[in-house]
Order: structure tokens, then sequence, then C-alpha cells
């Protein structure tokens, strides 16, 4: 035995554990769809890690270096990385810029934020991606160096078991699946190692029980397992847990930052709540309301879209940048039977099913934790135990201790029939908050702000018809861009800075609107809250945190606050009933799609105010992908450009072993017709290669071509057959053989200049 590290063996052996390190990172990857809902983070990292690979196998045949491999795949990575989640929103880039490195640190940051604020499963966005790709990236390289680079095999599971680890702390295990996957891969690279490198004759046979062992240990594993754990002293053994269960429940932030990007909110249910008509109360006969969308008349009279999206609270102080939210609250207690609402004269009355359709709503919350109640924007009743107070200049339902699992409250929701007709001519009406909804910060772009809006709405002559202007205006597509990403600010006004930009999310829709009314003497505020729910076909409707959502609130004489929708399509779909500009219509094709977009294929958007968001669609996932596919393909060219260069003189060179070069040997003295058979011994070869040479050119070998021929025979010889392995200087073993050739190509040269001669066949007959 020698104390020398037993690598694999370079060449083919090296290329295939490098290839079975990176399918066991891709196989323990799955042990994160337990934490993370799958979808197109999985197969980017995946693409990252095969990609990191081939470069590592590309560096590694044509140096010896047990380092250089490593740095070439981390330097490659690091590019694609930057190139992907360090470019600018909106554009196009091939290559990182001096500010990629900051952006994809930033993107980082802000995917470390989402998981702190995500419940299991999440949804995998592009935050979150970005980490996973560069752990699994990390995995990989980490994995490849111990086992190919160092030679210690063993160890690279430790590195494969760093992705497990999440999973196992938080209690999500994987499939058995992905177990049995990533041990056969691992099995099969300490196989790989174990195996001889010059056992030719029995190669196959060695090889086939290596994997038939591997496959064995892992089957006997997964079928003795559960037998194993159902004997009873199992029972009463615990492995040790650091925590189980999701990460934290879902709170909406009321620190609106219109410079910060947004992330993604988790997929996890925040709100269950059913809604039932009031009996007895009128509802709307779709066959005589035009305005009544065609399948009114087969859906509920009052439905989740009707109560409309639940708010938890609204802002109105607005530096320039974000939202500030006063501590200073005017809380009162309410009779659970009478209405709460921002507008004073129905503030405390009863629900009268005369001034619209009253609907039954009771809600169970689940993962939020909040301390404004989720209530409708409309004129409510609100039955909830604990500590609950109201705020009626913010129209907030207040708690001391706030929401929990569990807990359920009931409203009796007063939905207004209100329409385009009635807001036509009303007049800008006084909120009563001392002028703050109309305050408009003074930044050095206030002045083009406000004369935008004018240029927006000069055809506009009501308040109404100026805030149908700006809505059209935000939601449409050829004007605007629904992004989570946020450019970098360019001034002190980030409404300005995403004039500019033209790419948003629902918190920049939202204040822009409400903040352009203001410099047209409109009161506005922000809503923050969640849209309505989905139908879970019970009869309930199911609200996730990717429901989170912020709008623009307009306060109209008679009417009070009024909910309007900027954001595009692709978030919030219709906006209500008397600020959809095409109600009536029956027409589809009367539609222009530039100015309503419709959703998109698999778009799945959704904002959560204060940070989080999911992804902005199929569309952005495949112009994100463009720039990293024209980087790749620039570094493989360059690469193989390289290799090609350097392939004459280094090929194989940094990886030869005595067998390799004895191989290399015989292949370029066959192309001289000097040859030999599997069966003759390097000493036989020795005497061989003389006697050919002597009958094709005269004479043997000689001087120093003979004493390379003599000692790589002498060294093939000890590498077969002695206990302790040579080690020799793969660059003395190449030069062996190019010496053996060089000796060879004289007496051949020698021969043919002075004439053919016939030779004797080596049998002498």
């Amino acid at each position: 035995m020698t104390g020398r590290v037993q690598r694999i063996p370079r060449g083919p052996r090296s290329a295939l554990g490098s290839a079975l390190c990176a399918a066991a990172t891709c196989a323990s990857l799955f042990a994160l769809t337990g934490l993370i809902v799958r979808g197109s983070w999985l197969v980017a990292t995946w693409l990252l890690v095969l990609v990191v690979a081939a470069v590592v196998i590309g560096v590694r045949a044509v140096t010896r270096s047990w380092w250089a491999p490593t740095l070439a795949g981390t330097l490659v990575a690091a590019g694609i990385v930057l190139v992907r989640y360090g470019a600018p929103p909106g554009r196009l880039q091939v290559l990182p810029d001096a500010d990629s490195f900051d952006r994809t640190l930033a993107t980082a940051r802000e995917g470390v934020a989402v998981i702190n604020a995500s419940l299991v499963p999440m949804l995998g966005v592009r935050p979150t991606e970005l980490l996973v790709a560069v752990g699994a990236v990390a995995v990989f390289l980490v994995a490849d160096l111990l086992a190919i680079g160092l030679g210690a095999p063993a160890l690279s599971g430790l590195a494969f078991a760093a992705l497990w680890t999440p999973a196992i702390i938080l209690g999500f295990p994987a499939s058995g699946w992905s177990i049995a996957w990533t041990s056969l891969f691992y099995l099969l690279l300490l196989a790989l190692s174990a195996a001889p490198p010059t056992a030719h004759s029995d190669r196959g046979r060695r090889t086939g029980v290596a994997v038939l062992c591997s496959v064995s240990l892992i089957v006997a594993t997964l079928v003795a397992g559960p037998a194993v754990a159902a004997f009873p002293g199992w029972a009463t053994m615990r492995m040790p847990t650091f925590g189980t269960g999701p990460v934290g429940p879902m709170s909406l932030s009321d620190d609106l930052d219109l410079r910060e990007s947004l992330g993604t909110r988790s997929g996890q249910i925040v709100l269950r709540y059913s809604v039932t008509p009031v009996e007895g109360a009128p509802q709307e006969d779709t066959a005589t309301d035009p305005s009544a969308s065609p399948s009114a008349s087969s859906a509920p009279a009052v439905s989740a879209n009707d109560v409309g999206p639940l708010r938890a609270f609204t802002l109105t102080t607005f530096d320039g940048a974000t939202w500030d939210r006063s501590d200073s609250l005017d809380l009162t207690t309410w009779d659970p039977a009478t209405l709460l609402s921002s507008d004073p004269e129905i503030r405390g009355t009863s629900p009268d099913a005369d001034r619209g359709s009253l609907a039954d709503v009771q809600v169970e919350v689940a993962n939020l934790r909040e301390r404004r109640l989720p209530v409708s924007t409309f004129p409510r009743t609100v039955a909830v135990t604990g500590g609950w107070e109201y705020d009626p200049a913010r129209d907030e339902v207040v708690g001391r201790r706030g929401t929990f699992d569990g807990m359920t409250y009931a409203m009796q929701v007063e939905v207004p029939s209100l329409t385009k007709d009635d807001l036509a001519d009303a007049e800008v009406g006084d909120p009563d908050d001392g002028g703050a909804s109309l305050e408009v910060p003074q930044t050095s772009r206030t002045d083009d702000v406000a004369a935008l809006a004018r240029e927006i709405t000069a055809d506009a002559t009501t308040p109404y018809e100026q805030a149908m202007a700006l809505q059209t205006f935000f939601r449409a597509t050829t004007n605007f861009t629904y992004d989570t990403r946020v450019a970098p600010s360019r001034s002190d006004d980030a409404v300005w800075d995403f004039m500019q930009s033209t790419r948003g999310y629902c918190v920049q829709f939202a204040t822009s609107m409400a903040i352009m009314a203001r410099t047209l003497d409109i009161p506005a505020r922000v809503g923050v809250g969640f849209l309505p729910g989905e139908s879970d076909r019970n009869g309930s409707y199911v609200v996730s945190g990717q429901r989170s959502h912020a709008w623009p609130e307009l306060f109209f004489e008679d009417y009070g606050w009024v909910r309007f929708e900027p954001t595009p399509a692709v978030q919030t779909s219709a906006p209500p009933t008397w600020a959809d500009p095409f109600t009536g219509v029956s027409a589809p094709d009367s539609r222009p799609d530039e100015m309503i977009p419709a959703p998109a294929p698999g778009v799945t958007s959704s904002a959560a105010p204060g940070g989080q968001s999911t992804s902005t669609g199929t569309q952005d996932e495949e112009q994100a992908w463009l720039p990293v596919a024209i980087t790749v393909a620039i570094v493989l060219a360059v690469a193989s450009l390289g290799l090609a260069l350097v392939r004459r003189r280094s090929l194989l060179r940094g990886d030869l072993t005595p067998e390799r070069a004895w191989l290399r040997a015989r292949r370029r003295l066959g192309a001289r017709g000097v040859t030999w058979t599997d069966a003759d011994s390097p000493r036989t070869v020795v005497a061989s290669v003389h006697e050919q040479l002597r009958q094709a050119a005269g004479a043997p070998l000689t001087g120093a071509s003979a004493e390379a021929l003599e000692s790589l025979a002498r060294t093939v010889e000890r590498e077969r057959y002695a206990r302790v392995q040579p080690e020799v200087d793969p660059a003395v073993l190449a030069g062996w053989v190019d010496e053996v050739m060089s000796g060879v190509e004289t007496l051949l040269s020698d021969r043919s200049r002075r004439g053919a001669v016939p030779s004797a066949p080596r049998d002498g007959t």
C-alpha cells in the first residue's frame, strides 16, 4: 500500500465521474420539491449544473491540475448567473456589466427575504431560483473536486447531503425515488473509483458486478427499510429534529417602497370564505340589465367578485418613493349589527337592501398574521371576537393581537349598485382628512408628473373621465409592462422613474395613478389587501398569499372612496364594473387588445404589496433565458477554439498513464507497419519491434530511442504486475513515446532514401 491518494484516472473514466457527480446533484434537487412548488426553477438549475459539468469535464481533459477545472466551472457559473439574474429589467444583456453583481446581490437578498416570509411549499420564483441554482452549482463543484480532483469520492456524499438538509430540518422529506436515484449515482461513483484501471480481461465483469451491487443495495434499502422501521424496538427511537412545519405565517407589509423589486408571496392559503346572498334581498336581473356580464345569468347573484377585494388597510402619506403609515389611530368600538363605512351618513346604520345587494360573508383565517382585519371595501357589518376596534378615518378594523390560524369572523356586505352613469357627473368630494389625500410630494420631477397627468386627461371633462383616462393609460400594454423587477432609480421621484422604465407591479401602478389623480385635485389613496379568491367547487373561495394586491381609491361626492384598477389584466383581470369602459359591450372584438390585455397562457403572476410576487410569466422567462443561451454559446465557442489550439500539444499529455502511453505508442507504430498482439508481453514487444525494424529498415532502434522503448516497456510491466504502482511524470511518458517514434521515423526515412528492398516475412518462411 502507498500513502498516495487513489484518484479516479483521467480520460473517459474521469469524465464519467464528473457526470455522476452532476447526476447525483440533479437528483438531490428533488429533495427541495417538498419545500418549493415544482416549476421552471428545477429545469433552470439542472441546465446550469449540466453546463458547468460540461466545462469541468472539458478543462480536465487538457490539464493535470486538480484545481483548474473547479476554477473554470466557478467562473463560467458566475458569468451565467450574472447574465441571467443581474440583467437590467427590460433590456437584453449578453455579457455582465459593472452593475450586474449589485443587481444579482440585490436579487439574492430578496430571495432570502422571500424565504423568511413564505410558507411551505413556496413558489420557485426568480429570487428563490437564484439561491437554489447557486447552491446546486456549489454542491456539484465541491463534490467533483472531492471525488475527481482530490481523489476522495466518499466525502462527496457530504456535498450531496447539503441539498437534503433544509428538507430534513423542516420536516418535508422528498419521495423515495429521489433518494434512490441520488444513492445510485453516489454508489456508482464509489464503484468507479474502486475499480482497477488495467483489468482489461475482466473489465465487463467487474463493471457489471459494481452496477449490480449498487442497484441491489438501493433496492434492499427501499424494501427492507419499512419492515425494519415497523419493528417494535424502533417505535421508541426518534431522530433529532430542529423544527417542523412552515417557516412562518404571512403578513402584509405597510412599508411600500417603489424602488424595491418584488419577490414572491407564498402559495399557502391565507383566507377561506363563503358568500351567500341574503334571503329576501332584491337580485339583479341580468336579462334586463345590458351591462351585466353574459355569464351572470348562470352565476349566483352575489359572488366573490361582487364582494370585491378584501382590504386590510389604506395608505395616504407618500414622500415620493415610500408610503408612510402614521401610528396615530382614532379607534372606537362598534355595534356588530350596524355598518362600518368611511361614509359617515351610512356608518352606524343597518344594512339596507334598497341601497344594493346584501351578502353574508363567512371568513376563516389560515396562514395570515395581520393586525388589520381583511374586510370588503364596501359598507359592511363585522362580527368578530377578541380585542378589535374600528378606525373610521381609514376604514380599518384593527386588533390588539391580530389574526391567527383558525380564527373566524362574519360580515354582511352591502354591495352598491354603482355604475358608470352614476359616476359620470359626480363631483370631487371632501374626505375630511385635512387634505392628506391631496398632498403631492415635492420632488425634482413633480411638475413633469403633473404635466403628464394633464396631457393624459386633456380630453376629459369630469373627474370620473379623468380617472378613467388615467386607468386606461396604465392598463394599455403598449404603454406599460407588468414586471416584478424594478429598474434602478434615476431621480428622487419614483413615479417619474416608473414612467420612464414603463415596467412595474401593482404598487407602481396604484401609486402612479393615485399621485397623478392628486395633481388633478382628486383625493386619492392606496388600498392594500387581497384580490377575490378562487372557487374550490364547494361553494367557498380560497385566497392564497399570491393574491395580495394594491389598488388606488378616489373620493367622489355622494359615493365616497371608489376603487379603480390600473394594474394590467395579467395581474387583476377585469376592473370593477363602474371602472370598466367596455361594460355592456357584447362584441368581444371591439375591445382593443393593446388597451385591456388578456392574461397570457401559463401566467400565474400575482403581486404582494410590501415586496413579494410571483413570476412575471412565460414570455419574460423566455426573454430571460435568451441572453443566457447566447452567453453559453459564446463561452462554448471560445472554449472549443482554445481546446482546438492546444489539442495537438496537450491532449491527453496531462493525463497519461503508462498503459495509455503504451497504447499511444502501439497506435503510432501500427500506422508505420510495426504491430504486435495483446498476447505479447512488454518484453516480447521490445524484441519484436527491433526485429520488425531490422527487416523493414535494415537496422534496429539504437541509442535514446531504444532506451525510451525499454523504459516504457519496464514501466508498463511494473504497472501491470508490481504491488507498488510506478509514479512517472506524464511528460516523461509522452517524451518516451515521442523519442521512440522519432527513432522509427528516422530509420524508415533513411531506408526510403536508399531505396526500398523487399523484406523477408517475420516468420522467416
